[in-house]
């Protein structure tokens, strides 16, 4: 797996002749996959989408990212199907699906970008292109019932628990028993 970012430095900016801050185009190539490329316009949310939708799983909610460039939707735990749609007209969207390894690979690829001091990119705002569908919807659901459902199990398990003392109590056995050791 690897990542390639085509630029040029800014020198407008004085900034170094290794660093790469005017970026024209980036080439993302997976292993057994069709080879993803784009312009810096792409970059950006494409890496977001990434981002996004690996938070989802790791906060296990529903894996689910949805946008005008790029969709990711898990088939299962270990498969993740991604949908990338050109922003050309009458290009067919490039559909493929990756297991949890190269999900981690992308991921990888895509921090040592951001930390690297030999490209620099314009940060964008996550949160700023979480789509609605990511922000609202189940998610509030699962959280609320996550709250309340365990408070609401213990207490019908413990009605159920003592319910069934009650049932097996027989309180004129217990008087007979009291007698027969305080005979009075």
């Amino acid at each position: 797996m690897s990542l390639e970012i085509i630029g040029l430095p800014d020198y407008s900016n004085n900034e170094n002749k290794d660093q790469i801050s005017i970026i024209s185009q980036w080439k993302l190539t997976i292993i057994d996959k069709p080879l993803i490329e784009g312009k810096i316009e792409h970059l950006g949310p494409i890496m977001d989408a990434f981002y996004i939708y690996s938070n989802l799983l790791i906060k296990n909610e529903i894996p689910l990212y949805e946008s005008k460039l790029i969709d990711i939707k898990a088939d299962n735990l270990n498969i993740h199907n991604i949908v990338l749609k050109s922003s050309k007209p009458n290009v067919k969207p490039l559909i493929f699906k990756i297991g949890n390894s190269l999900l981690t690979d992308i991921i990888n690829c895509f921090d040592q970008l951001n930390e690297s001091s030999k490209v620099r990119i314009k940060k964008t705002g996550l949160s700023n292109n979480i789509p609605k569908k990511v922000k609202f919807g189940l998610n509030n659901k699962v959280k609320f019932f996550n709250f309340i459902l365990p408070p609401f199990i213990a207490i019908c398990s413990l009605i159920l628990f003592s319910s069934t003392f009650i049932y097996f109590y027989n309180p004129v056995e217990d008087k007979e028993k009291n007698e027969l050791k305080n005979p009075k």
